[in-house]
């Protein structure tokens, strides 16, 4: 379940609620709810503050709203578990969706895993100074619009002025991908990357941290065919494996400790994705993107080293099972970068 149509079910609760009289002073259900991730000390995977937005309208206590909108929301499919904290937010848990589920959605779409409907027909017309940032910010934006569904042309009657602070350099002498990542990487009340590191193989440039993760999840595809070996996810397969790293590891990075769990922070970079996407379109917001995808990427890097078999060890359905999860992630590591216009070659 998407943030999407999370906000959508919680609408539907008020709009029952509602038409049940428990919310009769309620004139109008609103046009869209807020679902985000939950605050530091929240729990479950979504949280919602509709009860404290209605609570005025509604002529009640935000926490009363929220006991009425509670049980609603917790029988809607795809829903475990709801609960109130705070004066009144809502925090949810979904339903158990198994791992397999999300690799093989990422699989299926390919580098349009993330694309929505969320700003389904809606038109926008985008407004800029005309000055190299804001044309690169304004066509990361288009499709980043497009992305959720959205229409946007000249004649749009719904206007988006974006004004990122201008870049003082030549960044276009940095070619095409680097001034792409030094314009978009920061958020626009930011100032743009200098051009030194852009062109650096180094962990502290993002871009190649990015463009090297999806560089290694195609090399162990190319490593396992040489195998005989194809990705094949399985749920019951552990993925977390107890082993020793190659040393083809990520240049000048120690490998993490084997018991920090680096597959389940590959499928939470993963499973989020498509929050991100709609989050950055939402707020016009490329750089909410190039920084998912350093998360994603550095998980990837720390996940690596346990994919292929080492020395004798046979392939097994745990090494199939990482193969596809390295796989998924490559793949949304090139549609990220494809939506910013950057390039994610196999070979770097």
């Amino acid at each position: 379940m998407t943030p999407a149509d999370l906000s959508l079910t919680v609408q539907d609760a008020v709009r029952r609620a509602v038409g049940e009289g428990a919310l009769r002073a309620l004139t109008r259900v609103p046009e869209r709810v807020k679902v985000e991730r939950p605050r530091p000390g929240g729990s479950g995977d979504w949280a919602t503050n509709a009860a404290l937005q209605l609570a005025r309208e509604a002529g009640m206590e935000p926490l009363g709203v929220a006991r009425v909108l509670k049980p609603r929301i917790a029988e809607a499919d795809g829903i475990a578990r709801v609960e109130i904290t705070g004066p009144g937010f809502l925090n949810i848990t979904l339903a158990g969706r198994s791992r397999r589920a999300l690799v093989r959605d990422v699989l299926d779409a390919r580098e349009r895993y993330g694309h929505g409907t969320a700003l389904e027909g809606r038109a926008f017309r985008l407004s800029h100074p005309g000055d190299v940032r804001a044309t690169v910010w304004a066509d990361a934006v288009r499709g980043l619009l497009a992305a959720q569904g959205a229409d946007v042309h000249d004649g749009a009657a719904e206007t988006l002025t974006l004004r990122p602070v201008p870049v003082t350099y030549d960044v276009l002498a940095l070619g095409p991908d680097a001034a792409r990542w030094a314009l978009l990487r920061p958020a626009a009340h930011d100032r743009a990357l200098g051009p030194d590191g852009l062109l650096t193989q180094s962990e502290a440039n993002g871009l190649f941290t990015v463009r090297y993760a999806h560089s290694r999840a195609r090399a162990l595809l190319r490593n396992a065919a040489q195998l005989g070996m194809s990705p094949a996810y399985d749920d019951e397969a552990p993925l977390d494996a107890q082993t020793a790293y190659k040393d083809e590891a990520r240049p000048g990075v120690t490998p993490p400790h084997q018991n920090d769990a680096p597959a389940s922070r590959l499928l939470t970079a993963l499973g989020d994705h498509p929050a991100v996407l709609e989050a950055a379109a939402r707020h016009r917001a490329p750089d909410r993107v190039a920084r998912h995808l350093e998360v994603t990427a550095d998980a990837l890097l720390g996940f690596q080293h346990t994919v292929l078999p080492l020395g004798d060890e046979k392939p097994s359905a745990a090494h199939r099972s990482r193969l596809a999860l390295a796989e998924a992630a490559g793949t949304v590591l090139a549609g990220g970068l494809a939506l910013l216009g950057i390039s994610a070659p196999d070979y770097l």
